[in-house]
């Protein structure tokens, strides 16, 4: 049942892999979306701005910059002064990558709307090219779907046992140095009572009291 229930997570997991979204960016600020991708995994995406004069010249106070980096700090698609752009590759590092948006800081500030589709794994691949491209038919795509879903889902599970093991070996080594730091703890504590008894016999025998 464990494992039925482990297995359903995952299925969850994978279709989610695909975010769109829209939200607001002030002129002036910065916003960034991090997403947490595996290392050889393919993802792909693209941004636009709502023009908010439908059927007019695009604003340039609405033109933002655009940068997608790796977590430890490569760039993998960078654009100036756009409104719109894609990205695609394969991640070579594992860990959250980061997409940022940041405009130009105007008087008075505007408020720009950002439409915005990140998807990793297999949610990532243009399955209609794959259709047009092999001529196959509607029953041997959504094999090809199935076959590329259940390929992620079991390296999903060695992804998750591995995060695992990495989460035990710190549990491992925390307790370790609690461990340690305990012991030296009671030793300090020791050491400061002694003293204290050894100065208040001195003090007593000083003043003749024992």
């Amino acid at each position: 049942m464990s494992r039925f229930k482990t297995l359903i997570l995952i299925v969850g997991m994978i279709c989610t892999a695909a975010d769109s979204m829209r939200f607001d960016l002030t002129s002036g600020g910065t916003k960034c979306i991090s997403e947490d991708i595996k290392a050889n995994a393919m993802t792909v995406g693209k941004y636009s701005v709502i023009n908010p004069n439908e059927g007019f010249p695009f604003p340039e106070t609405h033109k933002i910059t655009a940068r997608v980096s790796s977590p430890y700090g490569n760039n993998y698609h960078t654009a100036d002064h756009i409104e719109s752009g894609e990205f695609a590759f394969t991640a070579a590092e594992e860990g959250d990558y980061t997409a940022c948006f940041w405009s130009l800081d105007h008087k008075p500030p505007q408020t720009i709307t950002i439409d915005f589709e990140w998807r990793t794994g297999v949610a990532a691949k243009d399955w209609s090219k794959v259709a047009k491209k092999g001529q196959v038919e509607v029953m041997e795509l959504e094999l090809k779907k199935l076959f590329d879903t259940v390929t992620s889902i079991h390296e999903e599970m060695f992804y998750l046992r591995e995060r695992e093991e990495e989460m035990q070996e710190l549990n491992r080594a925390t307790n370790s140095k609690m461990a340690t730091f305990s012991f030296l703890s009671l030793l300090v504590c020791l050491a400061v009572a002694g003293l204290q008894l050894w100065h208040l016999k001195t003090f007593f025998e000083r003043k003749k009291l024992l």
